[in-house]
């Protein structure tokens, strides 16, 4: 029971493009923190993602500019960072988007590379769900949450922290 105790509950995502399905919602709504990939698109987004703690680290995606969000929010999304981390029991997450990370085929030893004292690398902008796990970091990209693009249907990943053990479960909906 004690192991429990120390468990942290981070929900993924990423490739919202304005709309959270509220299927990922319903689960966020369960984790303790939620880390967003970019590609938001909108603060509505922001402001339906609420994790138990209320913490959420969102950073901005090749399609969260300013001509594509709405004019009232522009404010929110100069707020959002390109990378941000999120430290947690055993280790800690970095997050990107993915986009300057070049192309598929070398994209993970790139943000490897890029990021070798983490312990997980969140990335998005593919849209594409993807769990690297052969080697650490792990590179995942949980797939889009939204309606855009989700091949298969909405998704997120799950990721339990403790100091001792990080476990990753996809969630998808048809």
């Amino acid at each position: 029971m004690i192991e429990e105790a120390w468990k942290i509950r981070v929900a993924l995502l990423s490739d919202t493009h304005g709309h959270v399905d509220p299927r990922v919602v319903e689960v966020v709504a369960d984790c303790d923190y939620a880390v967003h990939a970019g590609d938001v698109g909108s603060a509505t987004v922001l402001k339906a993602i609420r994790p138990r703690q209320r913490v959420m680290i969102a950073v901005r995606g090749n399609n969260d500019t300013v001509d594509k969000w709405p004019v009232a929010e522009i404010r929110t999304l100069k707020t959002l960072p390109f990378e941000g981390t999120l430290d947690l029991p055993g280790g800690h997450l970095v997050v990107v988007h993915g986009h300057q990370a070049g192309d598929p085929e070398v994209r993970h030893d790139v943000l490897r590379e890029r990021f070798p004292e983490a312990r997980l690398i969140l990335y998005g902008h593919s849209h594409r769900r993807v769990l690297d796990l052969a080697t650490t970091p792990w590179v995942v990209n949980p797939g889009a949450a939204g309606r855009s693009r989700t091949y298969g249907g909405p998704s997120l990943v799950i990721l339990e922290a403790s100091p001792d053990e990080w476990r990753l479960e996809e969630r998808i909906f048809e």
